[in-house]
């Protein structure tokens, strides 16, 4: 069987550590590419045209968080190209005035030297409370955020900061799409993801139980098997 293209978007404070599970455990039916796109542009646009331009003529292509914002630009501005989408803890919506100010907090505290403290504070937000005295996944996460730096952070911030509100373009996605959610996100709710499936005419909405916003890391092996299927899912006739 021929590899499918798969690109994987990171989020937030987030590397390649993000995916590598997945690309581990899916590497026998896809051809994964983690890109670092995200940490190298200003805008979520300027991502995604830096991540198209390197991808293959047509690709299936997943997104956390941060990493959903920028796939759903990538299938408004080159839908053309998407083959399949996996957008996983995320949300089409833009920032609220009271989540840009928290933003807005944050950066001030990188600014102030204050770096090393963002991801401990938060940590407890980014995944389930049964995770909270998880010393390796606190570890992986707090690591990810120190590669990625303060400037990074600041740069991501924005760029999100400054993201459109995609829930008018949401039906006009027409690819086989799964919108996958922990249950208790608390950065992304499940009404979030529940608004994206209902927007989107081939979406399948699936909620992972007993998990937080770091899906793909606090419950790896369930991730991974929901996005086998993805991939594995037979194209309706429309497509």
């Amino acid at each position: 069987m021929k590899k499918i293209p798969l690109v994987l978007i990171p989020g937030l404070l987030c590397d390649g550590v993000l995916w590598k599970d997945q690309a581990a455990a899916l590497s026998r039916i896809a051809i994964c590419t983690i890109t670092d796109k995200h940490m190298h542009h200003d805008t979520i646009g300027g991502i995604a045209e830096a991540i198209v331009a390197e991808a293959p003529s047509r690709f299936a292509l997943a997104g956390l968080s941060m990493g959903g914002y920028i796939a759903l630009e990538i299938c408004r501005r080159f839908g053309e190209r998407v083959d399949r989408l996996a957008l996983i803890d995320t949300s089409a919506r833009a920032d609220t005035h009271m989540q840009k100010d928290r933003r807005e907090s944050l950066i001030t505290r990188c600014r102030e030297g204050k770096f090393e403290n963002v991801a401990e504070t938060l940590y407890p937000f980014l995944v389930h409370a049964s995770r909270l005295a998880d010393s390796t996944l606190r570890r992986e996460v707090i690591d990810m955020a120190g590669r990625i730096g303060p400037e990074n952070f600041i740069r991501q911030q924005r760029a999100i900061m400054d993201r459109i509100d995609q829930v008018p373009n949401l039906s006009t996605i027409d690819c086989p799409t799964v919108v996958v959610c922990g249950e208790h996100d608390q950065i992304t709710p499940l009404e979030c993801s529940e608004e994206m499936a209902a927007n989107i005419s081939e979406a399948e909405l699936v909620t992972v139980s007993n998990c937080g916003h770091m899906s793909t890391m606090e419950k790896p092996e369930r991730v991974s098997r929901i996005m086998h299927q993805w991939l594995t899912q037979k194209r309706s006739s429309r497509n």
